[in-house]
């Protein structure tokens, strides 16, 4: 079983020096085989194999000697497998095409082999000892050492651990059904109650402060030294963002998973929903996908298990009492009675039990994941003059 530990680093401005020099030599060389790549490409019609872009390294290193005195060499290695791996994942459809870097963003080098903790610091090649701040024991086999600066001028290290397969403390037994929204971040049902728990709203707390500061940062000269400082400044109110969004996350994935051995939640399509020019950014800011992936993790450390249903499984529309579907359900309708039945339901509690009832029927089936509740192709139906669809109104909730 493999496990990241992310520890902060404070080196010196010597070592800083040293680990801009080794960012430096992968950024160009991933650049330079990117181009080799991209160049063979347009003259062959094939794509470049790893070897070939590995094999220029020795010829490299000779041509510009700095790629040996700068950095290890295991990271310029790493460069090459991670391109490669950038180049799988493009043509198989789970990224874009890979970039070319820049100095002016986040920087990373990857260490395979040779990073030792000793005490509370680490031992990197060619970098020297540099103190860490270890919030957790280390412990297990070590495999890699990502290095990384943040545009906040901020290290850290991500530690890859190679552990036992224990499975985590057993706790809770309860079977919980989510329905994700904007309004309300997460509509939880465990088959007797509903629990709401709020959307924070992360960027909307800090957009005038942020707005301000990139007014400023705008007027200013490009490459002067009052441009570098605000662009630090703009860079700091994004992270503030993006760490209280983590720690929400994290903290609300957390108590749920402690509670329950099965979580069930719907297979949204948040690539289609961002494009609604209304709610992309509310979308972008509420954290759905990096919210599942959490509940998917420490579910497996517990040896607890996530389903998905189905995105185009009415649940909002369905009355969980007697299975009448509706027609049509508008955005602006949160209360609504069942025609057939005549049960008054709340919208978002209605759809969080029918999730938790359609995961209950898939897992009675021996249903495994993904799953698709309708039992069909996961496009959305063609409608003739209009183009394809790619979004489900069912998760947008009014803010």
């Amino acid at each position: 079983m493999l496990k990241a530990v992310k520890v902060r680093l404070y080196p010196t401005t010597e070592q800083q020096e040293a680990l801009a020099k080794s960012f430096g030599c992968a950024r160009w060389y991933w650049n330079y085989a990117l181009h080799q790549c991209i160049q063979h490409y347009e003259e062959t019609g094939k794509s470049l194999k790893l070897s070939v872009y590995k094999a220029y390294l020795p010829q490299l290193k000779v041509q510009h000697p700095w790629l040996k005195e700068d950095c290890y060499s295991a990271v310029l290695q790493c460069v090459a497998i991670n391109l490669n791996k950038a180049y799988t994942n493009f043509f198989e459809g789970r990224a874009k095409f890979p970039r070319f870097k820049s100095k002016h963003h986040k920087q990373s080098i990857q260490y395979p082999q040779n990073v030792k903790v000793v005490g509370d610091c680490l031992e990197i090649p060619k970098i020297g000892v540099v103190k860490a701040v270890f919030h957790r024991p280390i412990e297990g086999k070590l495999k890699t050492v990502t290095i990384s600066k943040t545009p906040t001028d901020k290290y850290f290290a991500s530690i890859l651990l190679e552990v036992d397969g224990e499975a985590g403390e057993l706790s809770g037994n309860k079977t919980l059904g989510i329905d994700l929204g904007i309004k309300d971040f997460a509509i939880v049902h465990d088959g007797e109650q509903i629990i709401k728990h709020s959307n924070p709203k992360h960027l909307k707390r800090h957009e005038k402060n942020l707005a301000r500061k990139q007014k400023k940062f705008a007027r200013k000269v490009k490459g002067s030294n009052s441009r570098n400082k605000y662009r630090k400044l703009v860079a700091k109110v994004h992270a503030t963002v993006q760490n209280s969004r983590q720690d929400f996350l994290h903290k609300l994935s957390r108590k749920l998973v402690d509670e329950s051995q099965v979580i069930i939640v719907e297979n949204l399509n948040v690539k289609g929903l961002v494009r609604n020019r209304k709610l992309s950014k509310s979308i972008s800011d509420v954290g759905w996908g990096m919210f599942v992936n959490f509940l998917d993790y420490k579910l497996k450390r517990k040896e607890g298990q996530l389903v998905e249903i189905g995105r185009f499984f009415p649940s909002s529309k369905t009355c969980s009492c007697c299975g009448h579907v509706l027609d049509e359900l508008t955005l602006d309708i949160r209360e609504w009675d069942c025609p057939k039945c005549n049960t008054h339901h709340d919208r978002d509690g209605n759809a969080a039990l029918n999730i938790r009832n359609e995961g209950i029927r898939i897992l009675s089936m021996g249903g495994g994941n993904p799953v698709l509740a309708d039992g069909g192709c996961v496009r959305p139906p063609t409608r003739k003059g209009k183009g394809r669809r790619s979004m489900k109104s069912e998760a947008y909730t009014v803010p």
